[in-house]
């Protein structure tokens, strides 16, 4: 079994204090709130969670409920104390928001290493991650505030009602690593990865917080910093998979696995569990190289952890559970009794009299209006249809034969109407090297323009070539349609894009490009795009090839080069 490493479990201070134990931990912060946690269970920005006091070489700060920093945080409640540093959930009065900070000493030591990583984790940007808002020192106070969501949960909150659905996991560990893999190309590490730092939002998204802070504050370092933090994804993963730790101690509510087992795959621990998500989660883990002869190579970096998730078949969602409907029973009102007592059992209805004729004057002169608009009604429709037998008696055969032999116009030279294609599903293609965002392409039909799918960063272009012929997405339709028209909204513009629309087989093709048959092509250099076909071809799916893209600015997840997002696609027929 893999020696693996303690990166992921062991949070002793690396500064030189001794690692935190239960006992040294079993005792009171200054607001009372009684502490007793395993190590590597202090929260460092748990949502009104305790934390865990132990020895610091600073004193920590004289702060209470109610103090206010900048004149304008005010600090309401204190949900850890460690270390001599302190974490509040807090009030940003000028905004009128709920934020979390962080504060320790000026001349704390590791106040200079907190400050530099809360200002770079800050330029990252990456909505992924909970946002770094402010990190200013001052009156001897050095304090580092970032976002509060008070609508997320915690993944310990969320295991402790039993392991994840695969696709929930599988939606996890694809959002999570994505998100990893992009502070690692920026050079950010997290070092404390763990499920008290990882939140599902009320939407469905995954966010991860204390990115580079947490392990400052707390002193933290890794030789191996990318390793590190593939390995407490898989943990993750291993955790969300069977509800279990996959480590001999307890820790966030879970528990271990037992004493001188080792590291088992998931599928051991749990019956029903994915296996390829099981074999994901244990080239996470064994990293060093000696994984089981069953596995394919370790993972070592987010990178090549998102690589893994992209190679894997895709998992779909629970199907919904339907419950069968009612037998229909004919109601008292389709009976004509609406509103009548329910008769006794024997008893006879009496029949209802027929409504008394119209007899008044009034009713008779009813009767006589009735009667003659049906008399006009009808006289001036069999006008109209003589009128038009005339007209078609008039006309020559080859004009009739113009209008049927006109597949565009039917009905006298009306065009077909235009209808929105329903997008069933959709899949990253690639033809060769690694996949872009294979975890972002529903974000390109799920009706919101704030949302993408993006391209890596190139260094030169507008071409891919010689980087790669292409990228794209294969959209699968509900049924087999023809295409008309594609529209298609991009994230940046600028000198050029150029997309092209295949008709292709499977959301994996078996075919290459060039084996294709092409639907349309268009370039543009603006934000939309809208390709018409110039071959009308019926198809099920239907390949988003680009060929070119333009140089971008500097984002959340790249520096400036050649690429390209798409925000929303649709298809009509």
């Amino acid at each position: 079994m893999a020696e693996r490493s303690t990166a992921a479990v062991d949070v002793a201070d690396n500064s030189g204090d001794k690692p935190l134990t239960a006992e040294s931990a079993d005792q009171s912060t200054a607001d009372g709130v009684a502490k007793n946690r395993e190590r590597d269970t202090d929260i460092d920005e748990a949502q009104g969670s305790g934390g865990t006091e132990g020895p610091g070489k600073a004193s920590p700060p004289e702060l209470h409920s109610g103090h206010k920093l900048a004149r304008r945080y005010r600090l309401e409640e204190c949900v850890t104390r460690l270390d001599g540093f302190s974490s509040w959930r807090a009030v940003d009065e000028k905004l009128r928001r709920a934020v979390g900070v962080h504060v320790l000493p000026a001349d704390h030591a590791r106040a200079r290493s907190v400050l530099a990583a809360a200002r770079s984790a800050a330029l990252l940007g990456d909505p992924r991650f909970v946002q770094v808002l402010d990190a200013v020192e001052e009156n001897e106070l050095v304090y580092v505030v970032h976002e509060w969501l008070p609508d997320a949960a915690e993944l310990t909150t969320l295991l402790a009602t039993g392991p994840m659905e695969p696709h929930d996991a599988y939606q996890m560990v694809s959002q999570i690593g994505s998100a990893m893999a992009a502070a690692h190309r920026e050079g950010l590490a997290h070092l404390r990865l763990n499920p008290n730092a990882v939140l599902r939002t009320s939407s469905g998204q995954w966010r991860i917080r204390g990115l580079a802070v947490s392990a400052a504050l707390r002193g933290i370092s890794s030789a191996t910093p990318q390793r590190t933090d593939t390995e407490s994804i898989g943990a993750l993963l291993y955790a969300g998979l069977t509800q279990r730790w996959p480590y001999e101690d307890d820790a966030y509510g879970l528990s271990g696995l037992p004493k001188d087992v080792g590291l088992i795959a998931p599928d051991q621990v749990r019956a029903n569990v994915h296996r390829g998500l099981s074999e994901l989660s244990m080239r996470a883990l064994a990293n060093d190289g000696a994984t089981a002869s069953r596995h394919e190579s370790p993972c070592t970096t987010p990178e090549e952890l998102v690589k893994a998730i992209g190679e894997m078949p895709r998992i779909r969602p629970p199907e919904p559970a339907f419950t069968t409907p009612p037998e229909y029973q004919r109601t008292t009102y389709q009976q004509g009794t609406y509103g009548r007592p329910a008769p006794h059992p024997g008893a006879t209805q009496p029949v209802p009299a027929p409504p008394a004729p119209l007899q008044s004057r009034t009713g008779k002169a009813l009767k006589w209006a009735v009667s003659g608009l049906l008399i006009a009604a009808l006289g001036l429709g069999s006008w109209q249809l003589a009128d038009a037998l005339m007209d078609n008696g008039g006309k020559s055969d080859g004009t009739n034969k113009t209008q049927t032999t006109d597949g565009n116009e039917k009905g006298g030279g009306k065009s077909a109407p235009v209808r929105p294609l329903k997008i069933a599903d959709a899949q990253e293609y690639a033809v060769e090297g690694s996949l872009q965002a294979p975890e972002d392409v529903k974000l390109t039909y799920d009706g919101s323009s704030s949302t993408y799918w993006r391209t890596k960063r190139y260094n030169s272009g507008p071409k891919l070539a010689p980087y790669k012929p292409g990228v794209g997405i294969v959209y699968q339709l509900n049924s087999a349609q023809t295409i008309s028209t594609a529209t298609i909204g991009l994230r940046y513009g600028g000198d050029h894009t150029t997309v092209h629309l295949y008709a292709t087989d499977s959301l994996s093709p078996s075919t290459s490009i060039d084996g294709m048959k092409e639907i349309g092509t268009a370039t543009t250099s603006s934000t939309s795009l809208t390709v018409k076909a110039s071959n009308k071809l019926k198809t099920q799916y239907v390949l988003l090839w680009i060929t070119d893209v333009p140089k971008a600015p500097r984002d959340g997840y790249s520096g400036a080069g050649y690429k390209q997002a798409i925000t929303d696609v649709k298809f009509t027929g």
